[in-house]
C-alpha cells in the first residue's frame, strides 16, 4: 500500500496545468484586448472631434441650402412681376399709339387725346421705374445666389476632405491594430521559449524528487520542502533549494530580452484546515506569508524585487478535492511560474 501510495503521489495531474494554461491564454487575450481598447479610445477621441466638425459643416450646409431655395424662390416671384410689368407696359403703349392715331385723325378731340396721352406716358415711366428697381433687385439676387454657390462649393470640399480623413483614420487603427496582436503574440512566443529552457534547467537541477511536481507551465513543491506545519519561516533544506532556483533564474535573467516584462509569480496555497495559534487568522495569511517569505529569500539571493510577485490563495485553489491526509499534504504547495507581468 505504501508503494501504491508513492505511485500515487509522483503521477502528473494535468488538469491543473490545463486550467493555469487556460488561465494564462485568457489574461494575455484580456491584456490585449485592455492594449487595443486603450488605442481605440484615443483614436475614437479623434475621430469623435472629425465627427463633431462634419455635423457642423452637415448644419451650415443644410441652412446655406434653404436660405438659396428661399432666394431661387423670391427670384421667380420677381421675375413674374417684371413679365406682368412687362406686359402692362405692352398693353399701355399699344393703347398709347392708338389715342396718338384718334388725336393726329381726329382735330376736334386732339385736346382730350392729347391729355390722356399725356396720363398713359406718365403711367409708363412709373412702370419702367418699378421694372428697373426690380431688375436690379435680380441683379442683387444672382450675386447672393452666386455667393452661396461658392459657400456650398467649399463647404463639400470641407466635408470631403472631413470623410477622407475620416477613413484615412480608420485603415490607421485597423493597421495599428494588426500590428499590436503580431507584437503580442511574439512576445508571447518569446517568453514561451525561455520558460521552457528555464523548466528544463530548473528539471536538471531539482532531479526526480517525489516532494517536486511539474504541473503544466509551473513547478509545484510540497509546502514541506519549505517550512514547518503552520509556519511560514523557511527551513534549511528549503533555502538550499531556493539557491539552485536562484542560480537557474540569474541565468535566465541575463538571456531574456530586457523588452520581456516577465516575472516569477510564487504562489503560496494551503489544505482546508483552519489554522491554529494567533500567528496565522486565517488561511489566507499562512499563505501569502510563506509566498512572501520564499520571495524574500529570493531577494537577498540577488534576484530583482521587479522580477518576483508573491501571491496567497489559501485553501481556495486545491488540486486534491479529497478530505485525506494525501489529499491535504498535495493541496498545502508552493507554486513557480514564470509569466508576463
Amino acid at each position: 500500500m505504501a508503494i501504491a501510495r508513492a505511485r500515487r503521489d509522483s503521477g502528473m495531474n494535468y488538469w491543473p496545468g490545463f486550467v493555469d494554461a487556460l488561465s494564462t491564454l485568457v489574461l494575455g487575450i484580456i491584456f490585449l484586448l485592455t492594449v487595443f481598447m486603450v488605442v481605440q479610445f484615443y483614436l475614437t477621441q479623434e475621430v469623435t472631434g472629425k465627427d463633431t466638425v462634419l455635423a457642423r459643416l452637415n448644419a451650415q450646409l443644410a441652412q446655406l441650402t434653404e436660405l438659396l431655395s428661399l432666394e431661387k424662390t423670391g427670384k421667380l416671384s420677381l421675375e413674374e412681376e417684371i413679365a406682368s410689368m412687362r406686359s402692362s407696359l405692352m398693353a399701355i403703349e399699344t393703347e398709347r399709339d392708338r389715342y396718338r392715331s384718334l388725336y393726329e385723325g381726329v382735330g376736334a378731340g386732339a385736346a382730350d387725346a392729347q391729355g390722356k396721352a399725356t396720363e398713359l406716358t406718365g403711367q409708363l415711366e412709373a412702370e419702367r421705374r418699378l421694372t428697373t428697381r426690380a431688375l436690379a433687385q435680380v441683379e442683387v439676387l444672382n450675386q447672393q445666389i452666386a455667393a452661396l454657390r461658392r459657400q456650398l462649393a467649399a463647404l463639400e470640399s470641407a466635408l470631403e476632405a472631413s470623410e477622407s480623413k475620416d477613413k484615412e483614420s480608420q485603415a490607421r487603427l485597423a493597421d495599428l491594430g494588426q500590428r499590436l496582436n503580431i507584437a503580442l503574440a511574439q512576445r508571447v512566443q518569446e517568453l514561451s521559449r525561455y520558460r521552457s529552457d528555464f523548466f528544463g534547467r530548473l528539471r536538471t537541477i531539482l532531479g526526480n524528487r517525489p516532494d517536486v511536481r511539474i504541473v503544466g507551465d509551473r513547478f509545484v513543491f510540497q509546502s514541506e520542502v519549505f517550512f514547518d506545519t503552520g509556519q511560514a519561516v523557511l527551513r534549511p533544506e528549503g533555502r538550499a533549494e531556493l539557491d539552485k532556483l536562484a542560480t537557474a533564474l540569474t541565468e535566465l535573467d541575463k538571456q531574456i530580452p530586457s523588452e520581456i516584462a516577465w516575472v516569477l509569480r510564487v504562489d503560496g496555497h494551503t489544505d482546508i484546515r483552519p489554522t491554529t495559534g494567533a500567528t496565522f487568522r486565517t488561511n489566507w495569511d499562512l499563505s501569502a506569508a510563506r509566498a512572501i517569505s520564499v520571495v524574500q529569500y529570493m531577494i537577498g539571493r540577488g534576484i530583482s524585487p521587479q522580477r518576483l510577485v508573491a501571491a496567497g490563495f489559501g485553501e481556495f485553489q486545491p488540486i486534491d478535492p479529497d478530505r485525506t491526509e494525501e489529499a491535504f499534504s498535495r493541496n498545502r504547495r508552493i507554486e513557480l511560474k514564470l509569466t508576463e507581468r
